[in-house]
């Protein structure tokens, strides 16, 4: 067999990210096959037993995750130039009120902070940030299943079996797109469940069957739904809830 890089290993593993597995390889964190590596790049076979040492649990234990009801205007990622980046919200006059479920705000907490996942400058609702790599897989990676409920405002006319190429049949830049779940909420609102995240997705969908998307609200990712959190506000992932 072929040795495959250990920090490839461990994201394949769901240990952690490949950015944090080389963190930890530099701290000598990680044993394979019961010996200690610190040398970024080492490789081993695919069957390799591999431990992280107590200090990487423990790190990995007080990383912190975010849910925000990100608005109409700010960007997921805060690398796009000239835009708000939403993790610009994360301030302790923003966090929900009536605070019962996890920690007060701590400036450590906006370390490594990321979005698991775009909802673009147009659209608002559930953005999830987290310093866990971990997570961020189980949210975005290429393997995700993970449903996404949205609700989403429409002008224009459904062209003739647009409803049903909206759940299954549309093809985004030359592939075939997974099966959604999508139905009319009211009059000028669909309902939509996907279990993938291209970009800007939705909207190019309703565009390929006559529709003009004119507002876009993620409400749901998994098991964890947006519920009474006030735009522009956050809490922290309460204990026990799971995507």
């Amino acid at each position: 067999m072929d040795r495959v890089r250990i920090s490839k290993l461990m994201a394949q593993r769901g240990l952690c990210s490949r950015r944090e597995a080389d963190a930890y390889i530099e701290q000598g964190w990680v044993r394979v096959d019961g010996a200690i590596v610190r040398e970024l790049g080492s490789k081993a076979l695919p069957d390799a037993r591999i431990v992280l040492e107590r200090a990487a649990q423990h790190r990995q234990a007080h990383k912190v995750t975010i849910l925000l009801n990100k608005p109409v205007g700010y960007v997921s990622h805060g690398t796009e130039k000239g835009y708000r980046p939403a993790v610009a919200l994360i301030r302790p006059e923003n966090q929900q009120p009536g605070r019962v479920h996890g920690p007060a705000f701590d400036p450590a907490h906006l370390r490594g902070l990321a979005p698991a996942g775009r909802l673009d400058i147009d659209s608002q609702g559930l953005l999830v940030l987290t310093q866990d790599g971990r997570l961020a897989r189980q949210l975005i990676g290429e393997d995700s299943a993970l449903e996404k409920e949205y609700l989403v405002r429409v002008q224009g006319r459904l062209a003739d079996g647009g409803l049903a190429l909206l759940n299954h049949g549309l093809t985004l830049d030359g592939r075939a797109l997974r099966p959604a779940r999508v139905r009319w909420q009211n009059a000028d609102q669909l309902h939509f469940i996907l279990r993938e995240g291209r970009k800007r997705q939705i909207r190019r969908m309703c565009a390929l069957v006559g529709l003009t998307v004119v507002g876009l609200k993620r409400v749901r990712m998994g098991q964890v739904a947006l519920g009474d959190l006030a735009l522009g506000h956050w809490r922290y992932l309460r204990p026990g809830e799971r995507f």
